[in-house]
């Protein structure tokens, strides 16, 4: 079902709920979510205990009231369902309904997601209050999109959570005989006679088969969609035909975003970037990098949810977002993609655990504050931005970020365990084509490759069946591939494949890794250009962390290791195949390697970003597309002023003006015809 509107959302996370004895203070709200160009929010997220304060009694007047009122202002509602936090009641009359945790003991009351998402009790009482909400709300004007829970994570080990295991073990595996193959069980003797035996991880127990532990995290994701979907049954059981949203989070470890996404009609993400511990336009690449991974999910536009106006209260350091940061935050949304730029929370808390959170409104609650101000500022751009709903970014450079490969790779012992800084290598990738104006999708490896010229598969420790043959034919039709050490190592199952990796690619690629050596954190080698090499490079880079000593089948060494017991093995290589080419890039470069690497590659093959000319140092550029237009935003996240390069072609400004040099935090928005 497809989310669409004609504004990009602005507004954000409202608990009326916490404030029903003071009037005076709800009806000021209304008037400062309109003054701060406010047209939406999310109500309802941890509601229960209000909705419905006993068993079976329900309370639903206050929020038909607040939802009246905000529609009568211009001002829409992303309603939630309240399963993110169960009611005292609740916990207490059907203990069943609180997680166990992996030593085997039941949690007791509290907290948010502290609930078994197996539980009979605790889906049938969601159930009922989701159904409710529906046949009251479902099909009011004000409310637009449904919201369900908040933030999902989290796991059980209780008994019917173990039962629903062993159930999903039958289902993939059929007999006993296979899980045991696929696991390994025999090492440590450790095999099983019968499903009834296998228990979910525990340090009291087994954590040691890597097959028992990535299913389990599969299991895990599996069992979170399925409550997903039964939320979602409840509210069309209740008449809503709305589409559905889920807030997800930061590169969220614990759940395979890409199969929740599944579940979802748009996707949306909760967004606290640490702002001011780097330079910014090195939490702007990571920030940019998680809006694109959020865009990918669906390959459809999102939204942000959340992110704070001010402070975030719960990280180590409760840093204040200098002037300019929440707007260049917020308009970073929506340059990757979004659909609109929300906050948690438009009336800060006066207790609890987000007191201090910030806030839209503070505990002053005066409009004449700085944040406000600047709230106030990104309502004006956002409305003045509105053509840009409904556009899409078109990227021509996918990059795999697969869940349960990550998972297998960070369970897989060796080479290193005290680090193998995946994410620094995405970013170091990433920023590389980023520097070159050009927009990137990340992927999994069940998603099409048609439409990319480039696919990366950074650190792709595990291949899916299938994945190793899906790339070869993307190489084979003319597709540039890059693909660095530690790919290819282990099947779906977390078994190392025999006869060679890269598995599968070792002729596309024409290498053959036979070992890597783990380096330590105070050791690096460095690359040393072949002289006359296909790319022109010239430059020596450093390495560190992993090395990959290759074979070569058939590839051409670009460059060499410049020292230790495998100096001179080809450290970067490129190999034709079919129509197209394939590079193996064997160790952690560093980031300059990235940038020069990929610039040659792109030129090489004649891919061209936004603009022709390199961009400058802290600029970021983006573009999205709609009905045969195509949108280019510029963002300075860099310290000084800079002008910005202007695309080829006709072009007019939707927003700031591309004459004058950018300021810092600043934004310009640029239109002309699709290339």
């Amino acid at each position: 079902m497809e989310f669409r509107t004609d504004r990009l959302l602005h507004g954000g996370d409202y608990n009326p709920e916490q404030w029903l004895d003071r009037p005076d203070i709800l009806e000021k709200d209304i008037e400062m979510l309109k003054e701060a160009g406010c047209n939406a929010v999310s109500l309802g997220i941890f509601s229960w205990s209000t909705l419905e304060p006993e068993e079976g009694v329900f309370h639903f007047e206050w929020l038909e009231e607040i939802i009246d009122r905000l529609y009568a202002n211009g001002i829409s509602t992303i309603l939630a369902t309240p399963s993110g936090a169960r009611p005292k009641w609740l916990a207490e009359k059907y203990p069943e309904v609180l997680r166990v945790d992996e030593s085997r003991h039941r949690n007791l009351f509290g907290g948010r997601h502290n609930h078994c998402y197996t539980s009979p009790v605790y889906r049938e009482k969601v159930a009922l209050i989701n159904r409710k909400l529906s046949e009251r709300f479902g099909k009011h004007p004000g409310v637009i999109l449904w919201h369900i829970s908040n933030e999902y994570g989290g796991e059980c080990h209780c008994p019917l959570c173990q039962d629903a295991f062993r159930g999903w073990l039958r289902e993939r595996y059929q007999t006993i005989d296979r899980l045991n193959k696929c696991w390994n069980t025999t090492f440590w003797s450790h095999t099983y006679q019968s499903f009834d035996q296998v228990e979910s991880p525990s340090r009291r127990g087994e954590r040691e088969l890597h097959g028992l532990n990535l299913d389990w995290k599969r299991f895990v994701t599996e069992r979170t969609a399925d409550f997903i979907r039964h939320e979602v049954e409840a509210i069309r059981a209740g008449g809503s035909t709305l589409p559905v949203t889920a807030n997800l989070m930061y590169y969220f470890e614990q759940l395979d975003y890409f199969r929740l996404a599944k579940e979802l009609d748009i996707v949306s993400w909760d967004n606290y970037p640490i702002w001011h511990k780097k330079e910014l336009i090195e939490t702007a690449y990571d920030a940019g990098m998680c809006h694109d991974l959020m865009r990918s999910l669906k390959r459809k536009p999102f939204f942000q949810m959340e992110s704070c106006p001010s402070a975030t209260n719960w990280q180590g350091v409760s840093k204040l977002k200098r002037p300019g940061v929440l707007f260049a935050q917020s308009m970073q949304v929506i340059a990757h993609g979004g659909e609109g730029a929300l906050y948690f929370q438009i009336r800060q808390s006066q207790g609890a655990s987000e007191k201090f959170h910030g806030a839209v409104i503070d505990h002053y609650g005066g409009t004449d504050t700085r944040v406000f101000r600047e709230v106030s500022e990104v309502g004006a751009a956002l409305k003045s931005l509105s053509e840009l709903a409904g556009s899409t970014v078109n990227s021509k450079v996918a990059m795999l970020y697969d869940w349960n490969s990550q998972w297998a790779m960070n369970d897989s012992r060796g080479p290193r365990n005290d680090g193998l800084h995946y994410h620094e290598v995405l970013l170091k990738i990433y920023r590389a084509f980023r520097r070159r104006a050009v927009d990137v999708d990340l992927i999994d490896m069940e998603q099409e490759l048609s439409g990319y010229r480039v696919l990366v598969l950074p650190m792709a420790y595990m291949f899916k069946a299938g994945f190793a043959e899906k790339v070869r034919a993307f190489v084979e039709n003319g597709g540039v591939l890059i693909t660095t050490y530690w790919s290819g190592i282990a099947d779906d199952t977390d078994l190392c494949y025999l006869g060679g990796t890269p598995y599968g690619l070792m002729d596309v690629l024409g290498v053959r890794s036979t070992e890597i050596d783990g380096l330590f954190d105070w050791e690096k080698n460095r690359f040393v250009p072949v002289d006359g090499n296909a790319l022109g490079l010239s430059k020596e880079y450093d390495c560190r962390y992993l090395c990959d000593l290759v074979e070569l089948r058939g590839a051409t060494p670009v460059m060499t290791y410049g020292s230790d017991f495998y100096e001179g093995y080809a450290a970067l290589t490129v190999n034709r195949y079919g129509e197209g080419s394939a590079w193996y890039v064997a160790a952690d470069a560093d980031r300059e390697f990235y940038a020069d690497f990929i610039a040659r590659v792109l030129q090489q093959n004649g891919i061209e970003g936004a603009v022709a000319d390199e961009i400058p140092e802290g600029l970021e550029i983006t573009t999205r597309e709609k009905d045969g237009v195509r949108y280019y935003l510029y963002q300075n996240f860099g310290t000084q002023p800079v002008q910005i390069p202007l695309p080829q072609g006709a072009v007019e400004a939707v927003f700031g003006d591309p004459q004058k040099a950018l300021k810092p935090c600043g934004l310009v928005v640029l239109k002309g015809g699709c290339k």
